[in-house]
Protein backbone atom coordinates (compact mmCIF):
# COMPACT_ATOMS: atom_id res chain seq x y z
CA UNK A 1 0.00 0.00 0.00
CA UNK A 2 2.79 2.16 0.99
CA UNK A 3 4.65 1.67 -2.66
CA UNK A 4 1.87 2.54 -4.50
CA UNK A 5 1.33 5.77 -2.78
CA UNK A 6 4.35 6.50 -3.48
CA UNK A 7 4.65 5.66 -7.12
CA UNK A 8 1.18 7.72 -7.29
CA UNK A 9 3.13 11.10 -5.53
CA UNK A 10 5.38 10.64 -8.20
CA UNK A 11 2.75 10.50 -10.77
CA UNK A 12 1.43 13.12 -9.45
CA UNK A 13 4.70 15.46 -9.30
CA UNK A 14 5.71 14.36 -13.04
CA UNK A 15 2.55 15.09 -14.31
CA UNK A 16 2.57 18.68 -12.24
CA UNK A 17 5.77 20.02 -12.63
CA UNK A 18 5.33 20.72 -16.86
CA UNK A 19 2.34 23.04 -16.02
CA UNK A 20 5.02 24.75 -13.43
CA UNK A 21 7.82 24.67 -15.34
CA UNK A 22 5.16 26.55 -18.35
CA UNK A 23 4.30 28.97 -16.21
CA UNK A 24 7.77 29.67 -15.05
CA UNK A 25 8.82 30.04 -18.90
CA UNK A 26 6.25 32.03 -20.00
CA UNK A 27 6.66 34.16 -16.81
CA UNK A 28 10.22 34.43 -18.02
CA UNK A 29 9.92 35.30 -21.30
CA UNK A 30 7.33 37.93 -20.88
CA UNK A 31 9.32 40.24 -18.31
CA UNK A 32 12.24 39.44 -20.80
CA UNK A 33 10.73 41.27 -23.08
CA UNK A 34 9.19 44.09 -21.33
CA UNK A 35 12.68 44.84 -19.65
CA UNK A 36 13.87 44.85 -23.13
CA UNK A 37 11.36 47.96 -23.96
CA UNK A 38 12.25 49.13 -20.17
CA UNK A 39 16.12 49.66 -21.12
CA UNK A 40 15.28 50.87 -24.59
CA UNK A 41 13.21 53.76 -23.07
CA UNK A 42 15.74 54.22 -20.41
CA UNK A 43 18.52 54.67 -22.08
CA UNK A 44 17.33 57.99 -23.75
CA UNK A 45 16.51 61.34 -21.47
CA UNK A 46 13.20 61.78 -20.18
CA UNK A 47 11.46 63.32 -22.89
CA UNK A 48 8.78 66.59 -22.99
CA UNK A 49 6.28 64.86 -20.98
CA UNK A 50 8.00 63.33 -18.38
CA UNK A 51 9.89 66.59 -17.78
CA UNK A 52 6.35 68.00 -17.44
CA UNK A 53 5.11 66.13 -14.73
CA UNK A 54 8.50 65.62 -12.48
CA UNK A 55 8.50 69.45 -12.57
CA UNK A 56 4.95 69.79 -11.84
CA UNK A 57 5.29 67.44 -8.90
CA UNK A 58 7.94 69.56 -7.99
CA UNK A 59 6.45 72.97 -7.91
CA UNK A 60 3.19 71.30 -6.03
CA UNK A 61 6.31 70.09 -3.34
CA UNK A 62 7.44 73.35 -3.14
CA UNK A 63 3.93 74.93 -3.25
CA UNK A 64 2.67 72.78 -0.25
CA UNK A 65 6.14 73.37 1.89
CA UNK A 66 5.84 69.50 3.21
CA UNK A 67 8.54 67.41 4.40
CA UNK A 68 11.80 66.30 3.72
CA UNK A 69 13.42 62.87 3.90
CA UNK A 70 17.00 62.10 3.11
CA UNK A 71 18.72 59.17 1.97
CA UNK A 72 18.54 57.46 5.65
CA UNK A 73 15.11 57.63 5.70
CA UNK A 74 15.30 60.65 8.49
CA UNK A 75 12.95 62.93 8.14
CA UNK A 76 14.76 66.17 8.53
CA UNK A 77 12.55 69.24 7.70
CA UNK A 78 9.41 68.73 8.96
CA UNK A 79 7.03 71.02 6.77
CA UNK A 80 3.09 71.93 6.44
CA UNK A 81 0.60 69.05 7.52
CA UNK A 82 -2.86 68.53 5.65
CA UNK A 83 -4.75 69.56 8.51
CA UNK A 84 -2.78 72.87 9.85
CA UNK A 85 -4.10 76.28 8.50
CA UNK A 86 -1.06 77.64 7.44
CA UNK A 87 2.53 77.28 8.40
CA UNK A 88 2.02 80.16 11.17
CA UNK A 89 -0.51 79.54 12.84
CA UNK A 90 -0.36 82.50 14.70
CA UNK A 91 -1.78 86.12 15.01
CA UNK A 92 -4.80 87.59 13.28
CA UNK A 93 -3.71 88.38 10.15
CA UNK A 94 -5.55 87.01 7.20
CA UNK A 95 -4.35 84.43 5.36
CA UNK A 96 -3.57 82.65 1.59
CA UNK A 97 -6.13 79.90 0.67
CA UNK A 98 -2.62 78.43 -0.81
CA UNK A 99 -1.09 78.36 2.78
CA UNK A 100 -3.62 76.39 4.35
CA UNK A 101 -2.79 72.60 4.11
CA UNK A 102 -5.77 71.43 3.81
CA UNK A 103 -7.37 73.74 1.04
CA UNK A 104 -4.47 72.44 -0.64
CA UNK A 105 -5.00 68.75 -0.54
CA UNK A 106 -8.93 69.96 -1.30
CA UNK A 107 -7.40 71.34 -4.73
CA UNK A 108 -6.25 67.59 -5.61
CA UNK A 109 -10.17 66.09 -4.67
CA UNK A 110 -11.38 68.91 -6.87
CA UNK A 111 -9.24 68.22 -9.79
CA UNK A 112 -10.17 64.40 -9.83
CA UNK A 113 -13.72 64.97 -9.33
CA UNK A 114 -14.94 68.28 -10.13
CA UNK A 115 -16.41 70.99 -7.37
CA UNK A 116 -19.86 69.03 -7.28
CA UNK A 117 -18.89 65.71 -6.42
CA UNK A 118 -15.94 65.84 -4.20
CA UNK A 119 -17.55 65.75 -0.95
CA UNK A 120 -19.49 62.47 -1.44
CA UNK A 121 -16.06 61.17 -1.94
CA UNK A 122 -14.41 61.95 0.68
CA UNK A 123 -14.98 60.08 4.43
CA UNK A 124 -15.43 61.53 7.80
CA UNK A 125 -15.05 58.87 10.95
CA UNK A 126 -15.66 59.48 14.67
CA UNK A 127 -16.47 57.24 17.08
CA UNK A 128 -19.06 57.01 19.64
CA UNK A 129 -19.67 59.11 22.18
CA UNK A 130 -16.19 60.34 22.08
CA UNK A 131 -16.37 63.72 22.89
CA UNK A 132 -18.21 63.06 25.67
CA UNK A 133 -16.19 60.21 27.18
CA UNK A 134 -13.45 60.31 30.02
CA UNK A 135 -12.61 56.82 30.15
CA UNK A 136 -9.27 56.08 28.26
CA UNK A 137 -10.09 52.74 28.21
CA UNK A 138 -13.80 52.74 26.73
CA UNK A 139 -14.28 51.37 23.30
CA UNK A 140 -15.84 53.14 21.06
CA UNK A 141 -18.18 52.10 18.20
CA UNK A 142 -16.46 53.15 14.32
CA UNK A 143 -18.97 56.24 13.05
CA UNK A 144 -19.10 56.74 9.18
CA UNK A 145 -19.83 59.45 6.60
CA UNK A 146 -19.30 62.06 4.05
CA UNK A 147 -18.43 65.19 3.54
CA UNK A 148 -21.25 65.73 1.66
CA UNK A 149 -23.19 64.48 4.67
CA UNK A 150 -22.08 67.00 7.20
CA UNK A 151 -22.13 69.97 4.99
CA UNK A 152 -25.72 69.27 4.25
CA UNK A 153 -26.13 69.79 8.23
CA UNK A 154 -23.87 72.99 8.16
CA UNK A 155 -26.42 74.99 5.73
CA UNK A 156 -28.60 75.04 8.81
CA UNK A 157 -26.57 77.48 10.70
CA UNK A 158 -28.21 80.89 10.33
CA UNK A 159 -24.79 82.92 11.15
CA UNK A 160 -22.89 82.95 7.99
CA UNK A 161 -19.05 83.05 9.87
CA UNK A 162 -20.05 79.94 12.07
CA UNK A 163 -21.13 78.06 9.00
CA UNK A 164 -18.22 78.62 7.34
CA UNK A 165 -16.12 77.75 10.02
CA UNK A 166 -18.28 74.83 10.51
CA UNK A 167 -17.71 74.44 6.80
CA UNK A 168 -13.73 73.85 6.92
CA UNK A 169 -13.59 71.55 9.57
CA UNK A 170 -16.10 69.18 8.04
CA UNK A 171 -13.73 69.59 4.86
CA UNK A 172 -10.36 69.88 7.01
CA UNK A 173 -11.98 66.54 8.64
CA UNK A 174 -12.36 64.53 5.51
CA UNK A 175 -9.09 65.16 4.47
CA UNK A 176 -7.50 63.54 7.49
CA UNK A 177 -9.40 61.04 7.24
CA UNK A 178 -9.29 60.15 3.86
CA UNK A 179 -6.18 58.69 1.87
CA UNK A 180 -5.19 60.98 -1.03
CA UNK A 181 -1.79 60.05 -1.91
CA UNK A 182 -3.27 58.74 -5.68
CA UNK A 183 -5.32 62.01 -6.30
CA UNK A 184 -2.21 64.21 -5.66
CA UNK A 185 -0.46 61.72 -8.16
CA UNK A 186 -3.58 61.77 -10.63
CA UNK A 187 -3.36 65.74 -10.18
CA UNK A 188 0.53 66.03 -10.95
CA UNK A 189 0.09 64.00 -14.01
CA UNK A 190 -3.31 66.01 -15.70
CA UNK A 191 -2.07 69.48 -14.72
CA UNK A 192 0.86 68.05 -17.04
CA UNK A 193 -1.53 67.82 -19.71
CA UNK A 194 -2.30 63.95 -20.08
CA UNK A 195 -5.36 63.17 -21.35
CA UNK A 196 -8.10 60.53 -19.91
CA UNK A 197 -7.76 58.20 -22.53
CA UNK A 198 -3.89 57.87 -21.39
CA UNK A 199 -4.02 57.79 -17.37
CA UNK A 200 -6.63 56.39 -15.35
CA UNK A 201 -7.35 59.40 -12.95
CA UNK A 202 -8.45 57.42 -9.26
CA UNK A 203 -7.89 57.87 -5.96
CA UNK A 204 -6.59 54.54 -6.01
CA UNK A 205 -3.20 53.75 -7.01
CA UNK A 206 -4.19 50.22 -7.91
CA UNK A 207 -6.11 51.66 -10.87
CA UNK A 208 -2.84 52.88 -13.04
CA UNK A 209 -0.84 50.19 -11.79
CA UNK A 210 -2.52 47.63 -13.27
CA UNK A 211 -3.24 49.57 -16.29
CA UNK A 212 0.59 49.88 -16.62
CA UNK A 213 0.77 45.97 -16.44
CA UNK A 214 -2.13 45.74 -18.83
CA UNK A 215 0.19 48.29 -21.32
CA UNK A 216 3.70 45.71 -20.99
CA UNK A 217 1.31 43.04 -21.65
CA UNK A 218 -0.15 45.26 -25.11
CA UNK A 219 3.49 46.25 -26.11
CA UNK A 220 4.49 42.52 -25.75
CA UNK A 221 1.87 41.09 -27.92
CA UNK A 222 2.40 44.20 -30.42
CA UNK A 223 -1.29 45.48 -29.95
CA UNK A 224 -2.27 49.36 -30.03
CA UNK A 225 -2.57 51.11 -26.62
CA UNK A 226 -2.52 54.80 -25.77
CA UNK A 227 -1.59 55.10 -22.08
CA UNK A 228 1.61 57.06 -20.73
CA UNK A 229 3.09 54.35 -18.39
CA UNK A 230 4.08 50.75 -18.96
CA UNK A 231 5.53 48.83 -15.38
CA UNK A 232 9.12 47.67 -15.85
CA UNK A 233 11.16 45.68 -12.84
CA UNK A 234 12.02 48.43 -10.55
CA UNK A 235 15.60 47.35 -9.66
CA UNK A 236 16.34 46.44 -13.36
CA UNK A 237 15.48 49.65 -14.82
CA UNK A 238 16.89 53.51 -14.55
CA UNK A 239 14.41 55.65 -13.33
CA UNK A 240 13.85 58.68 -15.18
CA UNK A 241 12.19 62.10 -15.03
CA UNK A 242 8.89 61.45 -14.39
CA UNK A 243 8.43 57.74 -13.61
CA UNK A 244 6.47 56.80 -10.97
CA UNK A 245 8.11 54.17 -8.40
CA UNK A 246 5.25 52.36 -6.57
CA UNK A 247 4.97 50.25 -3.51
CA UNK A 248 2.67 47.30 -1.47
CA UNK A 249 1.18 47.34 1.99
CA UNK A 250 -0.37 44.34 1.65
CA UNK A 251 -0.40 42.44 4.90
CA UNK A 252 -0.77 38.50 3.09
CA UNK A 253 2.35 39.95 0.56
CA UNK A 254 4.65 41.22 3.46
CA UNK A 255 7.31 38.70 2.75
CA UNK A 256 6.97 38.08 -0.90
CA UNK A 257 9.88 39.75 -3.22
CA UNK A 258 9.15 42.60 -5.58
CA UNK A 259 9.02 39.94 -8.60
CA UNK A 260 6.77 37.91 -6.94
CA UNK A 261 4.41 40.95 -6.69
CA UNK A 262 5.19 41.84 -9.85
CA UNK A 263 3.90 38.26 -10.99
CA UNK A 264 0.83 38.10 -8.85
CA UNK A 265 -0.24 41.32 -10.79
CA UNK A 266 0.51 40.12 -14.86
CA UNK A 267 -1.04 36.91 -13.89
CA UNK A 268 -4.08 38.84 -12.41
CA UNK A 269 -4.83 40.82 -15.51
CA UNK A 270 -7.06 38.72 -17.61
CA UNK A 271 -9.16 38.24 -14.50
CA UNK A 272 -11.79 41.52 -13.77
CA UNK A 273 -11.66 43.89 -10.96
CA UNK A 274 -12.43 41.51 -8.18
CA UNK A 275 -9.17 39.58 -8.83
CA UNK A 276 -6.85 42.04 -8.69
CA UNK A 277 -5.31 41.27 -5.40
CA UNK A 278 -2.85 44.11 -4.89
CA UNK A 279 -4.94 46.83 -3.51
CA UNK A 280 -2.91 48.62 -0.85
CA UNK A 281 -0.41 50.63 -3.16
CA UNK A 282 1.57 54.23 -2.68
CA UNK A 283 3.06 55.83 -5.26
CA UNK A 284 5.30 58.84 -6.14
CA UNK A 285 6.70 60.76 -8.93
CA UNK A 286 10.09 60.80 -10.04
CA UNK A 287 11.14 64.42 -9.69
CA UNK A 288 14.94 64.61 -10.20
CA UNK A 289 18.19 62.34 -10.50
CA UNK A 290 21.53 63.34 -8.73
CA UNK A 291 23.72 61.42 -10.91
CA UNK A 292 26.98 61.85 -9.31
CA UNK A 293 25.72 60.89 -6.07
CA UNK A 294 23.85 58.35 -6.90
CA UNK A 295 20.36 59.21 -5.75
CA UNK A 296 16.54 60.11 -6.82
CA UNK A 297 14.50 62.43 -5.57
CA UNK A 298 10.83 61.69 -5.79
CA UNK A 299 7.32 63.60 -4.52
CA UNK A 300 4.59 61.73 -2.77
CA UNK A 301 1.24 63.39 -1.60
CA UNK A 302 0.05 62.33 1.63
CA UNK A 303 3.64 60.82 2.90
CA UNK A 304 3.35 61.80 6.80
CA UNK A 305 0.27 63.93 6.25
CA UNK A 306 1.95 66.25 3.54
CA UNK A 307 3.34 66.68 0.25
CA UNK A 308 6.82 65.40 1.05
CA UNK A 309 9.93 64.96 -0.66
CA UNK A 310 12.17 61.41 -0.85
CA UNK A 311 15.60 61.13 -1.92
CA UNK A 312 16.12 57.18 -2.22
CA UNK A 313 19.49 54.79 -3.22
CA UNK A 314 20.56 54.30 -6.63
CA UNK A 315 23.03 51.56 -7.63
CA UNK A 316 25.63 51.52 -10.28
CA UNK A 317 23.90 52.06 -13.30
CA UNK A 318 22.01 54.65 -11.99
CA UNK A 319 19.08 51.54 -10.94
CA UNK A 320 16.90 51.88 -7.76
CA UNK A 321 18.54 49.86 -4.66
CA UNK A 322 16.67 47.25 -3.19
CA UNK A 323 18.14 48.08 0.24
CA UNK A 324 16.92 51.49 1.61
CA UNK A 325 16.96 50.70 5.12
CA UNK A 326 19.16 53.73 6.10
CA UNK A 327 21.54 54.10 8.84
CA UNK A 328 19.56 55.33 12.02
CA UNK A 329 20.83 53.23 14.68
CA UNK A 330 21.74 54.78 18.37
CA UNK A 331 18.32 54.81 19.33
CA UNK A 332 18.12 53.55 22.58
CA UNK A 333 14.87 54.49 24.22
CA UNK A 334 13.65 51.75 26.31
CA UNK A 335 9.91 50.48 24.90
CA UNK A 336 7.17 48.75 25.95
CA UNK A 337 7.48 44.91 26.26
CA UNK A 338 4.30 44.10 23.74
CA UNK A 339 6.82 46.37 21.02
CA UNK A 340 10.12 44.51 21.72
CA UNK A 341 8.27 41.08 21.70
CA UNK A 342 7.30 42.04 18.11
CA UNK A 343 10.77 42.55 17.30
CA UNK A 344 12.54 45.80 16.00
CA UNK A 345 10.54 48.43 14.51
CA UNK A 346 12.01 50.00 10.92
CA UNK A 347 13.50 53.17 11.79
CA UNK A 348 14.02 54.62 8.24
CA UNK A 349 11.43 56.44 6.31
CA UNK A 350 12.55 54.93 3.01
CA UNK A 351 12.42 51.48 4.12
CA UNK A 352 9.28 50.08 1.95
CA UNK A 353 8.15 47.16 0.01
CA UNK A 354 8.65 49.20 -3.49
CA UNK A 355 8.26 46.66 -6.56
CA UNK A 356 7.63 48.18 -9.56
CA UNK A 357 9.06 51.19 -11.63
CA UNK A 358 6.18 53.13 -13.96
CA UNK A 359 7.88 54.20 -16.94
CA UNK A 360 7.09 57.35 -19.13
CA UNK A 361 6.82 55.31 -22.43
Amino acid sequence: MRAAVCVLVAAIGLLAHPAFAQGDRTAAAFWKTVQGACDATAAKPAGALGRRIAQTALDEFNRFGGHRIDSDGRLFRFGLTEAEHGADDGGDRPVKLGDLGWWQVMKYWRALFGDDSTADKLEVRGYRDASSATQEAQEAALLRTSAAALLRLVESVSDPEQREMLRESALRAAVVDTAWSAAFVSYVVRQSGVAENAFRFSNAHRAYIYDAFATSAAERAKQPDERVYRACPLTATRPRAGDLICQQREPTLSGASDGAVRERIRAELDGGAGTRSVRRTHCEVVAHIDARARKVYTIGGNVNQAVSARKLNLRRGLKFSASQKGHCGGWTLPQPAADTAQGPVPCSLNDRKWFVLLQVR
